[in-house]
Order: structure tokens, then sequence, then C-alpha cells
């Protein structure tokens, strides 16, 4: 009889126990699929729940490694250090959720279209992802300040490039006041963020994507160009 790997069984057993939130479960094995993955999503789901329990800057190397039961060298193999590892996850949910504004943009054919895909992607993520919004929301200036401040400046900039050249094509019905570009983000998420947070804050019961009807008229008549 084959030798029994208990350390093998052990963490296969901890990683069930240490499993993430279905919706957050779904983000992380799109990012790193596959069983060779299997440690680093693991690792991930553990260091979330931390953050959300205790706070980014309270949360110790040794909290993340307590909870997900793995080593130091596991830590600095995947990530390098905390700050990797606090990047990594929020990456990972902010390409998530820009596949979804992918998504519904590529279905919208008005400006007012565009401007409902950018508040429905949004409030439908966080209601999706209600873990993960909590940790971004607390995250971005923890990273924006930190050693992957620059990576996430050219990840803004280019989704800003993206979103803008969609709104940018000619022929499109409808017409969006003639302001500076950099206002645009505010006025169209603005207040799907505000109820958003409320929300994950426990302020407000209905989910954000309950109201994403009256956030989308309310963000398309911030910008409509009525003239």
């Amino acid at each position: 009889m084959a030798p029994v790997n208990k350390s093998a069984s052990v963490r296969s057993a901890n990683a069930e126990n240490v499993s993430a939130p279905v919706g957050a479960k779904a983000v992380l094995e799109r990012a790193y699929p596959g069983v060779r993955a299997q440690l680093k999503r693991h690792m991930l789901a553990g260091a979330l729940a931390c953050f959300n329990e205790s706070g980014i800057e309270a949360t110790t190397i040794e909290m993340i490694l307590a909870r997900c039961e793995a080593s130091v060298g596991n830590l600095y193999h995947h990530f390098g250090s905390k700050e990797g590892l606090v990047a990594a996850l929020f990456f990972c949910a902010l390409q998530d959720q820009a596949d979804l504004i992918d998504a519904e943009l590529a279905k919208a054919q008005t400006m007012r279209d565009g401007v409902a895909a950018l508040v429905y992607s949004y409030v439908d993520w966080i209601t999706a992802q209600p873990e993960l919004a909590r940790f971004m929301f607390q995250a971005r200036s923890a990273v924006s300040k930190g050693p992957h401040g620059a990576e996430l400046q050219q990840r803004n900039r280019q989704r800003a490039r993206l979103v803008m050249a969609w709104f940018g094509e000619p022929g499109r019905a409808g017409r969006i006041k003639d302001w500076p570009m950099e206002l645009l983000p505010s006025l169209i998420i603005g207040a799907a963020e505000n109820y958003s947070r409320a929300w994950l804050s426990g302020r407000v019961k209905a989910a954000p994507a309950q109201q994403r009807e009256r956030l989308a008229e309310a963000a398309w008549l911030s910008v409509a160009d009525s003239d």
C-alpha cells in the first residue's frame, strides 16, 4: 500500500474549511484556474476573510497564515509580501469587475445605453460580490499608496481610455454634456457607489441591483445634453 501523504490531506481539508463565499470563490477560480493554483486561491480566500474581519492594516501575515494553515514560504513564493497579496486580490476583483463592464457595454447601442451599462455592471457586480466589494473599498488606498500603485494607475488609465473610446465612437444616438472627461466617472457612478457603500454597511436594505434602473436614470440625467 502506498504511504498516505498526511500533509497533503490536511492541506486539502483546510482548503475546504477556509473556502471563500460562493461568489468570491468563482472570481478566484476565473483568475487562477486549475489544480496547481489551488493553494494560491486558498490563501487569497483566507486573506479576504481576515481583511474584512480585522481590516487590512490590522491583519498580520501571521493571522493570514494561521487562517490558511500555510507557511511563510508559501506566501512569499506566491505573493512576495503582504502588500503583494493585497494587490493580487485587489487586481483579481478589479479585472472581474472590468470583464462585466465590457460585457454590458458590448450590448449597448446608444449613449444612454452606455451610461446604463456602466451603472448596471457596477451595482450588479457589487450585489453578487459583497465580500470582495467590501475589500476593494478599503484596499484601493492601500494599493495606490503601496509598491503596486503604478500598476493600479496604469490599469485605471487603460480602463478609462477603453470606456471613453466607446463613448467617443461616432454615430451613437444621444449626447452627453461637453464637460471635462474626468468628471464623467463621478457623475455616472457616484450615486451608485454611495448607495452600494450604504448597502454594504447595512444602512439600507435593498441590494444595489434592485435599484439599478433608478440609479441608471439618475446617472443619465446628470450627464445628458438636453440642448
